[in-house]
């Protein structure tokens, strides 16, 4: 099974590689190391006119050795503020990567799927209940922090010196900066609320 995985990365990695689409987009896949077709790196850009607009998103891609009867693992290694992604773990909850996989799909079909979610977020099946509760309830606390998500760790321009500001404030305290922008991310940059999270 291992070597039917294996054969069928190798022609999808070309035809990723050769498609001008991707190319043009800056949609990629690789290796991570020379020995393995089982353990890929994948990088999308952020979609226009999001809040993930200017950022570069990474992915680790496992792919089992039953493959393409079953869809390969896939995570963000790049910290990402989204309802179907945890803001933890990178984990992604989307239907192509459970039960909605077909045998005909590819790595192709996976990159522009993850892409794609990053438009569309699906709130009511998340995988990151605080993000999705956010999303819901205030869309723009939800834009500002994904924007701000997409500067600090995805390498977007434009940062925030408000939010900046109140990171700093909480770590004057003694957190240290990734500690103090998940609490003020997830109390929708209320310092005092975030403080008492931090405390509790």
């Amino acid at each position: 099974m291992a070597t039917i995985a294996a054969s069928r990365i190798r022609r999808e990695l070309r035809e990723v590689n050769a498609d001008t689409e991707l190319i043009k987009d800056d949609v990629s896949v690789d290796l991570i190391d020379n020995s393995s077709f089982l353990a890929l790196k994948g990088e999308i850009p952020g979609p226009k006119d999001t809040p993930y607009e200017g950022g570069t998103f990474h992915l680790k891609i496992v792919i089992p050795e039953t493959y393409p009867f079953n869809p390969p693992q896939v995570s963000f290694t790049t910290k990402i503020w989204h309802p179907n992604i945890s803001s933890v773990t990178g984990a992604i909850c989307l239907d192509i990567l459970k039960d909605q996989w077909a045998a005909a799909m590819t790595l192709r079909t996976v990159l522009l799927s993850v892409q794609a979610l990053l438009s569309l977020p699906e709130p009511d099946d998340p995988q990151d209940a605080v993000v999705a509760q956010q999303y819901k309830e205030n869309q723009d606390a939800f834009q500002r922090t994904a924007r701000h998500w997409t500067c600090a760790y995805a390498g977007a321009k434009h940062r925030s010196t408000e939010l900046d500001e109140k990171i700093e404030r909480i770590t004057e305290m003694g957190f240290d900066e990734s500690t103090a922008r998940d609490a003020l991310s997830a109390t929708s940059w209320d310092v005092e609320k975030a403080v008492d999270r931090l405390m509790s």
